[in-house]
């Protein structure tokens, strides 16, 4: 039989209008949401880059089929109009790359009034690698190219497999600056092998306001089941993007040019984690709440998270996602990517993923791969300065503003 193989792989200007981007953005912080409560253990670190595994998501469901097909368009959030959701996605990926060009432009301009600072780095990169001389119909590797910026890669799986990983690894290192290693476990691919999309993400961003570092002093963070720890908590008050839930707080943290954002999410309680997770939605994350402009006192840890590979194939059945992965035996119709028989035919096995983000003064380096509607900020009001402490267990995302669409996702329980 022949085997699908789907690795998504992340290390952590003018923008085309919210509508166009929203329905990839509406899937992408769906499945994010669906994912991370399915995080295990619930009371640890957590980080998932929800853009990455749609992205290559979206690819394996452009070759779909009968049922295999409805059932991702259900799990992945999609609408029926295929047109759309690749459009979309599309358009996603455009104005992603805009805001580097942008970045670029604008560290140049800024460089002849004295003013030095780097540009956001933010490579994006998908690729197919496929058996050689293997049937795969045209139009699907048309579709892919054109709205994936996907091109397709032959290698040689049946002879030699482990070649074909270590080939897959090495450029999924270089697409991440080297955060992500060594992805493809050993002995995942074999000689069935017949196609393996990746999806990469690399994301280094200064903040628009950078911390100083002589402001970091060591302070509390409390852990879940009350115990307390010192961490070094970074600070500074100006203004900033901030809103209240019920229960919570979210604050915007911009990164240089605006258009990326790190989103906090704080529980009122220190204990209020779990109850704060359980009302996320796509719309909450997508900035749909009512926003004001304050001068805000923030006191925000430094972290880095690295978690392990992680598996993804048994949480996608878990969300009703079961043919594409042939459960019942021969159910998987994949038909669109290559021509199948009874004894012979395409389905996934596993969809590998692993993210690395570290978080400092300086901004966010992040590997991975993951509408908000433009803010209406509220006029600004003379009020007492407000002070956001993020000193307990609290969610966060790294977000592309105009959309909403989040990159990253993730949750802090210890920031040691």
């Amino acid at each position: 039989m022949k085997i699908l193989l789907f690795a998504t792989f992340l290390s952590a200007a003018p923008v085309l209008a919210a509508e166009s981007t929203s329905t990839a953005a509406n899937a992408i912080n769906a499945l994010g949401i669906d994912l991370l409560r399915k995080a295990e253990p619930p009371a640890a670190n957590a980080l998932l880059s929800p853009y990455s595994i749609q992205s290559a998501l979206a690819m394996v469901y452009a070759g779909a089929n009968g049922v295999t097909r409805e059932e991702m368009r259900k799990v992945l959030h999609f609408p029926k109009d295929d047109a759309e959701v690749h459009r979309s996605f599309a358009a996603l990926r455009t104005a992603l790359d805009e805001i580097v060009q942008e970045s670029v432009t604008n560290v140049a301009r800024m460089k002849q009034w004295g003013v030095t600072n780097d540009p956001i780095i933010l490579n994006v990169a998908n690729r197919l690698f496929g058996q050689s001389v293997y049937e795969f119909r045209a139009p699907f590797l048309a579709l892919v190219k054109d709205n994936y910026a996907a091109p397709f890669e032959p290698l040689d799986f049946i002879s030699n497999p482990s070649g074909a990983a270590k080939h897959i690894n090495d450029w999924v290192e270089d697409q991440t600056r080297q955060r992500i290693r060594n992805l493809i476990p050993a002995g995942a691919l074999n000689k069935l092998t017949r196609l393996v999309l990746v999806n990469a993400i690399y994301l280094k961003a200064p903040w628009g306001e950078p911390f100083q570092t002589s402001a970091t002093r060591p302070g509390p963070f409390h852990l879940s089941g009350g115990k307390r720890v010192n961490v070094p908590l970074m600070t500074q008050t100006r203004e900033l993007p901030y809103a209240r839930g019920d229960g919570f707080s979210l604050l915007q943290l911009p990164y240089d040019g605006h258009q990326i954002a790190f989103l906090v999410l704080l529980p009122d309680k220190r204990d209020g984690l779990a109850a704060l997770e359980a009302k996320l939605t796509s719309g909450l994350l997508a900035g749909r709440v009512k926003w004001e402009t304050r001068d805000v006192t923030l006191y925000l840890p430094r972290f880095k998270l690295e978690p392990p590979m992680l598996p993804l194939g048994q949480k996608l059945k878990a969300l009703g996602m079961k043919s594409a992965f042939d459960e019942p035996l021969r159910s998987a119709n994949f038909e669109r990517i290559a021509p199948g028989r009874a004894d012979d035919y395409l389905y996934l096995t596993e969809a590998f993923h692993k993210t690395f983000l570290s978080l400092d003064e300086r901004g966010t380096e992040a590997a991975a791969a993951t509408a908000i509607h433009m803010m209406t900020m509220g006029i600004h009001e003379p009020a007492k300065p407000v002070e956001v402490r993020v000193d307990h267990p609290f969610l966060f995302a790294i977000q592309h503003r105009p959309s909403g669409a989040c990159l990253f996702l993730g949750r802090v329980t210890d920031s040691r």
